[in-house]
């Protein structure tokens, strides 16, 4: 068995690495455990916004009859896979018993807080840990064609502002005016300044340079199977021997449940929820900023060195097909509104799973049973987004220090 470190981190993908280099810059040493390759689940694909205006939470008024009305549609935005399965029956159960006024608005304060601060502390820390990550502050849109959603949207604004997240309303035909790249038609879009995007695939490889000049260790290939704690801490056990260290931190995504089932934990109540993404060449006419197209929950995100249309979301368990007509909805759904709406080259078509809690609130604390086991999971479509403040409150409980934010929304003792 290896010397103790103080922290093994299981999971490389952005919570991982965060709350790694976070551990790090307290002081900690860190060892970093990650199944497959660093990135490699829902941290690679996706579009790379930086969201605070994304904070209401998908468990919220009406989801449940929207889904139910889907389930016959596979290329519908939230999509349920009809089957047999005890646990996401069970899981959908406790997820439709929070679709309600009151714990609508307790989650989104909650995902608020998370969101808020990761966005405040981006800037600063992208330029030490990923400068190559194509990090803007341009803000993203959410553009509508349908006048009833686009007014049904807008009366959220005001709760948003309540948090600290102010968007505007901008007219469809003075936005068509700003940003050439859409089609006539539109009946309005909501900017919120605040938001930011990044390139998700970088910015993984720029924290795990970052982890490693600072002397962080991180072994890839490395299955976790058998977590022991004592009275001296815990020993990881895995495909590659035995790691003991003085605390052990789960930042495995999707596959929380199935890891902590596996090593002997109490699980936390998370079900995967597949997403796609498309990556291409720039095409030659592109949106100014990052933008979500409403009615077909597509995402639409332009870096300089490519371009991606992404979201959707399918509870379809660990399903590995890559569905094509999942795929041609993201781009029949940039079609409806942009002039140019995939680039010539098309160079990934993927899948991932985010890891969705039953009230869509990130689960961060101590593992319910254990002194010295931490979990962060739970992050559904705002991983990336919520990294900087969850990998810095992971790391502020793990050494006693003060918060910045109230960790007991997050506590995994809600469930108890």
């Amino acid at each position: 068995m290896d010397e103790r470190i103080d922290v093994v981190v299981v999971g490389g993908g952005v919570i991982g690495l965060c709350t790694a280099l976070s551990l790090v810059e307290a002081g900690r040493s860190v060892r970093l455990l990650e199944a497959r390759t660093l990135g490699s689940g829902s941290s690679h694909g996706n579009c790379g916004t930086l969201t605070p205006s994304h904070a209401f939470p998908l468990a919220a008024p009406g989801t449940i009859g929207r889904a139910l009305r889907w389930m016959l549609t596979p290329d519908a935005p939230f999509y349920v896979a009809p089957r047999l399965d005890p646990r996401l029956w069970q899981w959908l159960l406790g997820f439709a018993s929070r679709c309600n006024a009151r714990d609508w608005k307790t989650a989104m304060t909650a995902k608020a807080g998370l969101l808020n601060d990761s966005i405040q502390v981006f800037p600063d820390w992208v330029a030490r840990y990923a400068p190559g990550s194509e990090f803007s502050q341009e803000g993203t849109d959410y553009v509508f064609r349908d006048a009833r959603e686009l007014e049904i949207a807008a009366r959220d604004l005001p709760h948003l502002a309540e948090l600290g997240v102010h968007g505007q309303l901008i007219d469809g035909a003075e936005y068509e005016r700003q940003d050439p790249a859409f089609k006539p038609g539109l009946k309005g879009a909501l900017h919120f300044p605040g938001d930011a995007h990044l390139r998700p695939d970088r910015y993984v490889s720029g924290m795990a340079d970052a982890l490693r000049a600072l002397g962080g260790l991180i072994d890839e290939g490395w299955d976790v199977t058998a977590i022991d704690e004592d009275a001296d801490g815990v020993v990881v056990h895995g495909s590659h021997g035995s790691v003991r260290a003085r605390e052990v931190v789960l930042a495995t995504g999707a596959w929380s449940t199935t890891l902590m089932r596996s090593a002997g934990l109490r699980a936390v109540p998370v079900q995967p929820g597949k997403g796609y993404s498309i990556t291409y060449d720039r095409p030659a006419l592109v949106p100014k900023r990052p933008v979500i197209l409403h009615e077909p929950s597509v995402c639409v995100t332009v870096w300089d060195s490519g371009y991606r249309l992404g979201s959707t979301m399918e509870m379809s368990g660990y399903s590995t097909d890559l569905n094509p007509r999942r795929l041609a909805a993201l781009e029949r759904g940039a079609a409806e509104f942009l002039h140019d709406p995939v680039g010539q080259v098309k160079h990934e078509t993927w899948y991932g799973w985010r890891p969705l809690s039953v009230d869509d609130v990130p689960i961060i604390g101590r593992v319910p049973g254990r002194r010295r086991s931490w979990i962060a999971t739970g992050h559904g479509m705002m991983g990336v987004s919520m990294s900087p403040a969850t990998g810095q409150l992971v790391a502020d409980m793990i050494t006693g220090r003060a918060p910045r934010i109230d960790p007991a929304p997050y506590s995994p003792e809600r469930f108890r």
